[in-house]
């Protein structure tokens, strides 16, 4: 009897781990569904990628996903990253932040297409006001493919969400089993799995199949708040041989709020463009300066006309180490906060 007895007790208790009612015990964690490749299959039809699968579809995927956390699903969009633009920023800055806010939500997960990821990762990390974790994820290969990398992805995404050491490490990228920091992460290869990375800075942490770990916790961040409903235009000009600073008058003329030069090297340009920023900022249309090079700062150091030092001293922004399209983000938020003034714009991109 007793033996009986003994094994019916193992027996419920095996029931009971593996029920909803021992789930919930899991911590959970919103995943936000934004479409992109990890979103796609191949069309028939059209013999390419195209949007076809929902995050519910993505997560199914993933049976494991249960051992670390309960996922909510939400499926805010499913578009090409490269339809990502201010309102749908807006928009995904709300839904994250009031998932945050709830005492029952550990962390969030959002899925995207890799195009623009790196920009969208940056915004929320700016717009964003809590130490809980936001993890992104993509895809460089769409569901179809016998490799997908999604899955694996989405899994990774899930255990740094929940992960203790995760707390105040603002909003990370994940893929490749890589975890990157949404100031310094870029795009770097058009196809390769492993195409995200920051550069001379390196990644900030791994997620190993034991646990996840850190190599160190990013310091330059800033929370900007989003007091308009719409963001001021800005335009990202860029400098390259020849350039005659048309492109840059005619962004001033059709009504941009700030302009982002993607200049040269250390932040120069040529006379032509020079022209065209004194012009912008003779509109009061306020100029930053980044650079086209992938590491490095901007800075006020040469004296020809068009190099970095006479275009800050004609009133343009230095971007310091921000890419042109981050930078771009950055000033439209100032702008939309009121912020205008070269040495308040200044102050906000040395923070």
């Amino acid at each position: 009897m007793k033996l009986k007895q003994a094994a019916f007790n193992l027996a419920l208790i095996t029931a009971l781990v593996s029920s909803p009612v021992f789930a919930q015990n899991k911590p959970k964690v919103l995943f936000i569904a934004t479409g992109g490749t990890i979103a796609m299959k191949i069309d028939p039809i059209k013999n390419a990628p195209v949007p076809a699968i929902s995050g519910d579809d993505l997560l199914a995927t993933v049976p494991d996903i249960g051992n670390y956390v309960r996922i909510e699903v939400n499926n805010l969009s499913n578009v090409p990253s490269d339809y990502m633009d201010p309102p749908r920023w807006i928009e995904l800055t709300a839904t994250v932040q009031a998932a945050l806010d709830k005492p029952e939500i550990a962390g969030v997960i959002v899925s995207h297409g890799t195009d623009t990821l790196e920009e969208t990762a940056f915004w929320l990390d700016l717009t964003v006001n809590s130490s809980k974790p936001v993890v992104l994820i993509g895809a460089q290969r769409n569901a179809s493919s016998s490799d997908f990398d999604g899955p694996r992805n989405l899994l990774n995404a899930a255990r740094i969400a929940v992960d203790s050491k995760s707390v105040g490490k603002g909003v990370m990228l994940a893929m490749n089993n890589q975890i990157n920091s949404a100031r310094y992460v870029t795009k770097t290869h058009t196809a390769n799995v492993e195409t995200f990375n920051s550069g001379q800075f390196g990644i900030m942490g791994e997620a190993y199949p034991d646990r996840i770990m850190y190599a160190y916790t990013p310091v330059r961040r800033q929370y900007i708040p989003i007091v308009a409903s719409v963001m001021p235009p800005v335009d990202i000009i860029p400098m390259y041989g020849g350039a005659d600073g048309a492109a840059l008058r005619s962004a001033v003329d059709r009504g941009a709020k700030g302009i982002v030069v993607q200049a040269l090297g250390m932040g120069n340009m040529n006379e032509s463009m020079f022209e065209g920023v004194k012009y912008a900022l003779s509109k009061r249309v306020p100029v930053v300066i980044a650079t086209r090079v992938h590491n490095g700062r901007v800075l006020p150091n040469y004296g020809f006309v068009g190099g970095g030092k006479t275009t800050f001293e004609a009133g343009a922004v230095m971007a310091d180490d921000l890419s042109p399209a981050k930078a771009r983000i950055m000033l439209m938020l100032m702008l939309q906060s009121g912020v205008s003034s070269k040495t308040e714009l200044q102050a906000a991109f040395d923070r």
